[in-house]
């Protein structure tokens, strides 16, 4: 069977969102969610899609802000409560067509803070869950330690004021150069670890990018000046204040009830969401490219895998199960740069939650 991706608006309680899915010619043996990361949208998934076994059914959904879905304002104040609350709204749209079936979510970087979000909400809304370069359970910038401890009491060094204002900029303007700091450069230096990965599929990339709406309600949000070195700290409005440690604090699903299991995929080299985020103020200063640095002790970077490992760890503990792949050479993207590997673990996590072995 050929599979042809489908568009649609889905009206939900929470409001209008886009969707692209495939669809099966009966009942799906498993239909899979996907939920992008920032600065993206669902189109990021469109090779995923296309891919699926023709029994299992997949959705991928814009996120409010992103896409094609209706702009509506991010409360940050809520962390990701707003985009979890939409995504279980969908969630029970889809419902009628699983007929029984599971539903598993795929969540890409800081989409996977709203899917542990939505799943600490609902233990029950998932079947199994696969994480795919995930964002720390304690939001991105300004903790250390393994339990997410704020650097200052103000969460100084994470928010709004993290992001470039000249790509923000970019972004606005629908560049689509390859000028250094451009969107393009951005998505080949810090999407993938190899540029060559995104092959014919990297004008619809782009398109994806620049689909990102901006502004204080949106990417990357408003702001507001600290005492504590880098003298910024989040603001109460927009994306990068939603998954600020201040708001955002996804660890509650260790201890949530959910018993789903857990796929974690991630890349061995990836740019944005590790140890050493080349995106995490801290661990710039560290390095010298934001001057003033105080120090490890006053502002050390935040162990962003550590930190996923552990809340993991907890899940496993309290009755869950999980298990880690990394994937050596890959960045932060293994759906785009390692697909067919990627497929496959999807393609066993359904087989594991939709064919369970006491029932073969």
């Amino acid at each position: 069977m050929t599979r042809q991706i489908k568009h649609a608006g889905i009206a939900t309680s929470r409001g209008k969102e886009h969707v692209r899915r495939v669809t099966v010619d009966d009942v799906p043996r498993a239909t899979v969610l996907f939920v992008h990361g920032n600065c993206s949208s669902s189109a990021f998934w469109d090779s995923v899609l296309l891919a699926l076994p023709d029994d299992v059914a997949g959705v991928a959904v814009d996120l409010r802000g992103y896409g094609d879905s209706e702009p509506r304002p991010i409360d940050a104040t809520r962390g990701v409560q707003d985009f979890a609350d939409d995504l279980e709204a969908l969630a029970g749209h889809l419902a009628p067509a699983l007929d029984g079936g599971p539903l598993l979510a795929v969540a890409h970087s800081a989409g996977a803070a709203v899917v542990l979000q939505a799943a600490t909400d609902h233990p029950d809304l998932f079947a199994g869950i696969l994480l795919e370069a995930p964002m720390s359970p304690y939001g991105f910038g300004g903790t250390h330690g393994p339990d997410g401890a704020p650097n200052a009491p103000d969460f100084a060094g994470s928010g709004g004021g993290t992001a470039n204002p000249d790509f923000v900029a970019a972004i606005a303007a629908g560049d689509r150069s390859d000028g250094p700091g451009s969107p393009r450069d951005v998505l080949r230096r810090f999407y993938v670890a190899d540029p060559a990965s995104l092959g014919d599929d990297e004008e619809a990339l782009l398109d994806s990018v620049l689909s990102t709406r901006t502004g204080d309600d949106f990417y990357p949000g408003d702001t507001t000046s600290s005492d504590t070195w880098p003298f910024l700290a989040p603001g109460t409005r927009g994306m990068n204040n939603a998954i600020s440690p201040k708001f955002c604090d996804v660890s509650g699903f260790a201890r949530s009830g959910a018993t789903a299991p857990v796929l974690w995929v991630h890349g061995a080299v990836d740019a944005i969401v590790s140890d050493t985020s080349a995106l995490d103020l801290a661990q710039l200063g560290a390095v010298g490219v934001v001057p003033g640095w105080p120090g490890a002790d006053a502002a050390p970077p935040q162990p962003m895998v550590g930190q996923t490992r552990a809340v993991l760890d907890l899940y496993a503990a309290a009755g869950g199960s999980y298990r880690e792949v990394e994937l050596a050479g890959v960045g932060h993207s293994p759906h785009l740069e390692a697909r067919e590997e990627f497929l496959s673990l999807l393609v066993g996590l359904v087989d594991e939650v939709a064919d369970p072995k006491e029932d073969r």
